[in-house]
């Protein structure tokens, strides 16, 4: 059989023009966008297209930066994403000038030595796209920019490298202990979990995360109630390379980010480690965020999706079911948190007529199969969003089996008049179509437990009925009644009904 991917829940993503507009107004991008066209007369460059040093000081005046103390260093970011980007392109000459004479070339239309520099760049194919091209053309070029960072990003520092090389100008990599693939899937894991709290959390989709949480989710095993101080110290490094790594990934615009306070970052033994709290009392927000704090952009999250998706992953969009057949929404939304599923169903109804939709809807929702009674309460929540012109289509199926039940409760609650009265015999049937449909989606739950109680208090004979019900789940529903159910007499009637339900079946 082939092997199931792995599915992520489902995200909000904005329009492409709408993640296209964030990316121009990126950092990173808009700078590397400007030296294209500052370079579009050429300009003379290093070898693989490094800046010398007077057109890097004229970049970095040009972005506006010289007063910064990292300006060069952004000038230079900026012009390697335009080159990696096809924003610039870079003509490595074919002899020491490119034209075999010898003499220097002409540049701007000045002379430049040949000594000064060994290729010319300039503007490139992909520069024409940002303004000619469509949003799709700019998110393209922006996602080729960001791998190049994150891969810049999970790279060891330049500091540790020049540490490591020999006298004899070799790399030492084991004395480095730096694993690519492991730190790419680090770094993957962490992108993951912030994508996480975006798609299950609403309200996380604007609100950073600490960065000691996030480490302490890579870290920190899900069964230790209390970290170990080697566990502490891992997540306490972690945290310094994440601060790096992300205050690398801010200017793509793929995190907001709140660096680590700097008074916080002490060397021991040669490594950067973040100061714990004084106390184990809880820190107050304003503390909390001088330990950094992040949250993924929507240009983020659109980012992180699509290489999940690149890697096999599923990974919705709130909007894709929205073509899709009743059958496949009814199956897919129960695994939507709340909001998405609502903003789900409603995209998939605005695609079709209230009365179209809800005959779709109700002929996927009929079936006796295990997966029936979720599909038929996910049909009934789906179909409470319609507005009333799907009457007809409700009351076509009042005498339904499967599906009178429901439509007498959708009639009901849309106010609609000359509704006939339901027989016990469906009451019943609807009552445990329910149940079985609340257990499939939430187990045991707290609210099923209240439900349960309301169910027999409101019915002393509730198991005298209950048992003789033609459902496949009957018995199943009357043994987690019998479990839940906190009085012993009750619960013992539970379990009786649910033996004599076997038993008839």
């Amino acid at each position: 059989m082939p092997e199931e991917r792995p599915t992520m829940p489902p995200v909000w993503l904005r329009t492409d023009a709408e993640l296209a507009r964030d990316a121009l107004a990126a950092p990173l991008l808009a700078r590397a966008v400007r030296l294209a066209r500052w370079a579009e007369q050429g300009k003379p460059v290093a070898s693989g297209g490094a800046l010398p040093e007077g057109e890097l000081r004229e970049a970095t005046e040009l972005l506006e930066l010289a007063g910064d103390e990292d300006g060069p260093l952004y000038a230079a970011q900026a012009w390697q994403l335009a080159v990696d980007t096809g924003l610039v392109e870079v003509e490595e000459p074919a002899g020491a000038d490119g034209d075999g004479d010898g003499d220097g070339d002409r540049v701007n239309g000045e002379e430049t030595a040949e000594d000064e520099f060994s290729a010319v760049a300039t503007s490139g194919e992909e520069l024409r796209l940002i303004t000619e091209g469509g949003p799709r053309d700019i998110l393209d070029i922006w996602l080729d920019g960001f791998e190049t960072v994150l891969a810049d990003a999970s790279a060891p520092d330049l500091s540790d490298i020049a540490a490591q090389i020999s006298e004899s100008g070799e790399l030492d990599l084991d004395a480095l202990d730096w694993n690519p693939e492991e730190e790419a899937e680090f770094l993957d894991g962490v992108l993951g979990n912030l994508y996480l709290l975006t798609a299950l959390d609403e309200e996380a989709a604007t609100a950073p995360v600490p960065l000691p949480a996030l480490a302490a989710s890579m870290i920190v095993p899900e069964d230790m109630d209390e970290p170990t101080d080697d566990i502490l110290e891992e997540v306490s490094e972690a945290m310094v390379r994440l601060d790096d790594q992300f205050r690398l990934l801010a200017p793509t615009g793929l995190v907001e980010y709140q660096p680590v306070d700097e008074a916080l970052i002490q060397e021991v033994d040669g490594e950067g480690r973040i100061q714990e709290p004084e106390t184990a009392q809880e820190l107050e927000d304003e503390d909390v965020s001088r330990y950094g704090m992040v949250r993924l952009t929507p240009l983020g999250v659109y980012a992180v999706r699509a290489r999940m998706l690149e890697a096999g992953i599923d990974a919705p969009a709130v909007g894709d079911l929205a073509d899709q057949g009743a059958d496949i929404l009814l199956d897919a939304l129960p695994g939507h948190p709340e909001p998405a599923a609502r903003a789900e169903a409603e995209q998939w109804l605005a695609r079709r007529t209230p009365e179209e939709a809800a005959r779709e809807l109700l002929a996927a929702a009929r079936g006796d199969d295990e997966d029936a009674p979720l599909r038929r309460l996910t049909c009934q929540q789906t179909l409470s969003l319609a507005g009333t012109e799907a009457e007809p289509a409700l009351r076509e199926v009042l005498d339904d089996r499967h599906l009178g039940g429901l439509a007498r409760v959708w009639l009901a609650e849309h106010g609609v008049a000359g509704v006939p009265e339901p027989s016990e015999e469906m009451v019943f049937w609807l009552t445990v179509d329910t149940l079985a449909a609340q257990l499939a989606s939430e187990g045991d739950s707290a609210e099923l437990r209240d439900l349960v109680r309301g169910l027999v208090d409101q019915s002393g004979s509730f198991f005298d009925s209950a048992w003789r019900v033609d459902h496949p789940a009957t018995a199943d529903v009357l043994e987690a009644m019998g479990r839940l159910h906190p009085d012993k007499k009750a619960a013992k009637e539970a379990r009786k009904a649910a033996f004599k339900a076997r038993s008839r079946a």
